[in-house]
């Protein structure tokens, strides 16, 4: 096919200028998001990549008007806008997906293709655990990296509410921001479908998946709202399966549980995504990722030999700090990258202060 000439003044970059993201913005506001992922495959190390669906509801100021998506893919093979579908060819230009003549009011396009697994930490990290051969999956996006695992608009400011579908084994642990709502079995059963509850508005960076054999532990925080009601938040730690020996869940639940308190204090603000899991995950390119209901974190705060105080205290710090994001980072977001400094400086100061108000750590 012969590129048409509007593909061809498309500038091919993986990347998002902070001009382009202002034009996005003014131009669309985004509602919601479906995505469907097939993980079913995750195992078998000659795979490459997995079915990645994305559908996505947002309204348009301008009629006629265009934009595009960002999706670094494996390939495409479906693009559909307001029921019409168009040729990949056409409107794939490297990580860009170029959608035309929208409507004013609201528009629904569709995109299904191919994603990549990871070993680079950014996207959908896949590791194969050297102790007994099983397979981990994790995503990490922080600045823009959510767009390696679904199509989507790669920007702070778009927010939306998230909805996930997963498909993987049976038999392993799936999680995401939102809690499970369903989960069916396929088949023969080896493999089953995760359906999860839509998120609050967030942005695309704080997604997140989990899936794989992890160890979890469980418990419940609540307290009592000024207004009388009761707030019930179920709380969830994961690990590889080989380090549950060492997996100290207790310790962490009652550093959480004193975070929870201390911030419902000091904010007055009741938590507002649900449920708060918090995942120890390998080969993590940070120390941890302020996920809204489910945090990641490096898994070096799983100690598998004797840990001195200083270590113990370093792993609550990282706790309270990246609790104090659900407030001030997920809730409230910068609109753009250059007032990162801003959410990172509150969240270590709130992280340090909630250490020393709400812990036994007297340093």
């Amino acid at each position: 096919h012969q590129r048409p000439k509007w593909l061809n003044e498309l500038v091919s970059n993986e990347n998002l200028s902070r001009d382009e993201a202002a034009a996005r913005s003014a131009l669309l506001r985004v509602d919601s998001y479906d995505v469907e992922l097939d993980l079913g495959n995750a195992a078998d190390p000659a795979a490459a990549g997995f079915r990645s669906r994305s559908t996505i509801t947002f309204d348009c100021s301008e009629e006629g008007a265009s934009t595009f998506l960002d999706f670094i893919h494996g390939g495409i093979d479906a693009v559909v806008v307001n029921g019409r579908a168009y040729d990949p060819v056409e409107t794939v230009d490297g990580s860009r997906v170029l959608l035309r003549n929208l409507q004013v009011g609201t528009n629904k396009v569709s995109v299904e293709g191919t994603a990549l697994y990871s070993r680079s930490g950014e996207g959908l990290h896949r590791f194969t655990d050297p102790a007994d051969g099983r397979t981990y999956l994790y995503t990490q996006y922080e600045p823009a990296d959510s767009r390696r695992v679904f199509a989507n608009f790669e920007q702070p400011d778009l927010k939306a509410s998230f909805t996930f579908h997963v498909i993987a084994r049976s038999d392993w642990e799936v999680v995401s921001n939102g809690v499970e709502a369903a989960r069916t079995p396929l088949g023969d059963g080896s493999l089953s479908r995760w359906d999860f509850s839509a998120t609050q508005r967030i942005s695309t960076y704080i997604t997140c998946i989990l899936a794989g054999p992890y160890f979890k532990a469980q418990d419940m925080w609540s307290t009592t709202l000024p207004d009388g009601t009761d707030l019930m938040v179920p709380l969830g730690a994961y690990c590889r399966a080989s380090l549950a020996e060492h997996f100290d869940a207790e310790n962490i639940f009652d550093t959480t549980k004193r975070g929870l308190d201390y911030f419902h204090g000091l904010f007055a603000y009741p938590y507002p995504f649900g449920k708060y899991d918090q995942a120890f995950v390998p080969e993590y390119n940070l120390g941890a990722m302020e996920n809204p209901g489910l945090v990641t974190f490096t898994e070096a705060y799983v100690f598998r030999t004797k840990a001195t105080e200083a270590q113990y205290e370093a792993r609550a710090n990282t706790i309270m700090h990246e609790m104090a994001h659900m407030w001030f980072g997920d809730l409230v977001t910068m609109q753009w990258w250059d007032d990162l400094w801003l959410k990172e400086s509150f969240a270590d100061y709130m992280g340090a202060l909630a250490v020393d108000r709400a812990t036994g750590f007297t340093n």
